[in-house]
């Protein structure tokens, strides 16, 4: 073989090696671009505890945060079930969620997920909370109760208007958690539908203005409901 064959042969292997290199590096870029173009979770509302309003229907939820229509993932990080719902109403914490979508990621009796991811997977931002017109006049206006009577006139610091109250299916004396308020506030919750009050401690963290265990929200449902959604909460110390 001559030495200029030799050499044209060398050449076409180096151009060869040259491309599929280029081709390589071109194919790596490409794959990493496409990797980090992947959408990360829009997780909202960290350390949000999630519990249930005890409405009946098909799996939906309520929240203080976005408005209608916005759909949310749930994952209960103690036993990894999840749920996707859409809001249908307004409600006082980040997320509630009715009967039929807790049933999907609930331990057993368990009415409260204190290690919960919450992800926003379609709909509108966090948009504030509309005000309520009597909030906006200074306050929850008292309002005839079961047999026309009217609530009691505000003795404290009324907060959080227009937050709905639930409760988080804990046992114990009469108490509250709140993501509002830090530990040892008191708080005078009253229910305007039947125009019954407790006044509660915090004594933990939640993701709602007040959220009342058992023995409190007992001093003032109603019959068969787990949600006040026409309360009064005022700070008394």
């Amino acid at each position: 073989m001559s030495m200029s064959r030799k050499r044209t042969m060398s050449s076409t292997k180096k151009l060869v090696l040259s491309v599929t290199t280029g081709a390589l590096v071109a194919g790596g870029v490409i794959a990493t671009m496409a990797t980090g173009n992947a959408a990360a979770p829009d997780v909202v509302c960290p350390g949000s505890t999630v519990t249930l309003s005890g409405e009946a229907g098909p799996p939906a939820a309520t929240s203080g945060t976005f408005p209608v229509g916005t759909k949310l993932k749930v994952t209960n990080l103690d036993n990894n079930q999840t749920t996707t719902v859409t809001v249908n109403g307004p409600s006082g914490s980040c997320v509630l969620l009715n009967n039929a979508a807790f049933d999907k990621v609930r331990e057993p009796g368990k009415n409260l997920i204190r290690r919960a991811r919450i992800e926003r997977v379609g709909g509108d931002a966090p948009a504030k909370a509309a005000t309520p017109p009597a909030a906006a006049a200074g306050g929850q206006q008292a309002a005839p109760g079961q047999g026309g009577q009217q609530a009691a006139p505000a003795t404290g610091e009324v907060v959080c208007p227009g937050s709905t109250v639930t409760l988080s299916g804990e046992a114990g004396p009469p108490a509250a958690t709140s993501g509002t308020f830090p530990v040892g506030t008191k708080l005078k919750v009253t229910n305007l539908d039947n125009n019954q009050t407790t006044t509660v401690t915090v004594n933990g963290p939640s993701g709602s203005c007040v959220l009342l265990n058992n023995a409190a929200f007992d001093k003032v449902r109603e019959p068969g409901k787990n949600l006040i959604r026409r309360a009064r909460i005022e700070r008394v110390n």
